[in-house]
């Protein structure tokens, strides 16, 4: 088998432009996503069964659905109403860029719901006990307490959930937008070369998430300092026990 480096080294340049699309979807979706499953979290560990009534459903439905199918009933099932059509909410619903953010905001927010309903619920209960003697607010608890401990919890996690949007992000070609796979399915349709620019392109996805990796651990690490905080020698000396 003979590769066509050529058409790589004339082509990339193309999928480069590709990969701003792809990091846009990907910043954008995870942001509004994270913004909208943190109130869905919240309401999930609700004690009020019927506040969780509705987070889960929305959340079943989302995990519970192709995320293809999600984008084209998007883009493809809101032109069907004429109501939509008239409405001011036409001229963003119409184009492809916002769809797609749309679908894959709506999407990842109930990945990100569950993961962060986990990390709060786990939580030991002396802390927020300890909140309470205090006496914190509930928003005051959430803020200073709940919130900073799920985030550190979650972090892991959280990092895995934007590594598959970043995968996913590759069904926005469907809808006709140039990020890298649509770039790739263009320059394929140009030169009938899918090895070699599906090759180029997969090394590109590889290197953003790398990226993004080695990002979620140094922010990890720094959320999590205090997990890996060792006491001076002075301190042990007196009581070896805290080495621990």
């Amino acid at each position: 088998m003979n590769w066509d480096w050529s058409v790589i080294v004339e082509y990339y340049p193309r999928l480069l432009d590709g990969v701003w699309l792809t990091l846009e979807l990907v910043f954008f979706s995870g942001l509004l996503g994270l913004m909208l499953a943190v109130p869905l979290a919240l309401m999930r560990a609700s004690h009020n069964r019927w506040l969780r009534m509705l987070p889960f459903s929305y959340i079943f439905f989302f995990r519970g659905t192709p995320l293809l199918v999600q984008i084209f009933l998007i883009y493809y099932g809101a032109s069907q109403f004429e109501w939509i059509r008239e409405s001011s909410l036409w001229p963003i619903l119409r184009e492809p860029y916002w769809c797609a953010i749309i679908a894959f905001t709506l999407n990842t927010a109930a990945y990100s719901a569950e993961l962060i309903r986990g990390a709060i619920q786990s939580i030991p209960k002396g802390e927020l006990e300890a909140a309470d003697a205090f006496g914190m607010s509930r928003a005051l608890k959430i803020r200073r307490i709940v919130l900073p401990r799920a985030f550190g919890t979650v972090l892991p996690a959280y990092g895995n959930e934007l590594i598959l949007m970043l995968k996913s992000s590759s069904l926005a070609s469907t809808i006709t937008l140039l990020d890298i796979t649509g770039a790739a399915r263009a320059v394929i349709a140009r030169t009938y070369t899918p090895l070699e620019i599906f090759a180029a392109a997969g090394v590109l996805y590889l290197i953003i998430a790398a990226i993004m990796i080695g990002a979620f651990r140094l922010l990890e690490l720094r959320l999590n300092r205090h997990q890996h905080y060792k006491m001076p020698a002075e301190v042990t000396a007196v009581d070896p026990r805290l080495k621990d």
